[in-house]
């Protein structure tokens, strides 16, 4: 079949890769069509928004005004715990921070100034994260139930499982301020359950960076249509914009 489609001799096939996936558009659903209904939401979703959101702060002029080097970054292997050569857990993050830093002092490699790059970093390790469910609402702790087109969710945990701290968390709740976005909502996962993870940790302890963790609430993660609210979408792209406009001025007023 592969040579058929490719229009080659089956012996010129030396190997390949085969995944299968879901086809089908994305839908919207609910009596007032407020929920999506997609394939691979997590982590299609956020990539998503960050692309736009960098694009959408490139094309209003805001990058002339930026004191910092404003990017994103899309690793493989989230789901598999990172540890390959384009995951979140291999040197990508440490060197692009080192070859820039480089790059802005003509050329020349100072470990004083990739140090110094590395402590005014910040990361925004953004994916999806787990709604409410009204059939297992016992799942999650009372004050800590994310509801979907509620914004985005904070997600937090005490073993480490996410980056998430009071300064991290902080400076992500003033940037929703800066932008009148509802309050962030929060995470946490029930003592007596088990916890998830991310890209935040392995990033924060492989490079030394200030990272958050976060998710747009969602629905029936990791089965093949996962569910999101509408809503949500337009929270977590103005909250990436406001991320990529506020976060210094944030950042540098926060004392102590």
């Amino acid at each position: 079949m592969l040579a058929s489609e490719l229009d080659i001799n089956v012996s010129n096939i030396a190997d390949f890769e085969l995944n299968l996936f879901d086809t089908q558009a994305a839908s919207l659903g609910g009596i007032h069509s407020e929920f999506v209904h997609a394939s691979r939401l997590d982590n299609l979703a956020t990539c998503f928004l960050a692309v736009q959101a960098l694009l959408d702060h490139a094309i209003e002029g805001k990058l002339e005004n930026d004191e910092d080097i404003s990017l994103i970054a899309m690793f493989d292997h989230e789901e598999v715990g990172s540890a390959s050569a384009t995951g979140a857990g291999s040197p990508i993050m440490g060197d692009a921070v080192e070859r820039i830093s480089a790059a802005l002092n003509a050329g020349e490699s100072n470990p004083d100034l990739y140090s110094a790059a590395i402590h005014k970093s910040f990361v925004l390790s953004v994916d999806q994260a787990h709604a409410i469910h009204p059939n297992y609402a016992s799942k999650h702790e009372k004050g800590h139930a994310p509801k979907m087109n509620d914004g985005m969710v904070i997600k937090r945990n005490s073993n480490q499982r996410y980056a998430t701290n009071s300064i991290t968390g902080l400076i992500i709740r003033e940037c929703a301020k800066k932008v009148k976005l509802p309050p962030v909502q929060e995470f946490v996962v029930r003592n007596d359950c088990g916890c998830g993870s991310t890209i935040g940790p392995v990033i924060s302890a492989a490079t030394g960076m200030r990272a958050i963790d976060m998710g747009c609430p969602s629905l029936s993660m990791h089965s093949i249509r996962e569910t999101m609210g509408v809503s949500d979408l337009t929270h977590g792209l103005t909250l990436f914009k406001a991320f990529f406009e506020h976060f210094r001025d944030v950042d540098s007023s926060i004392q102590g």
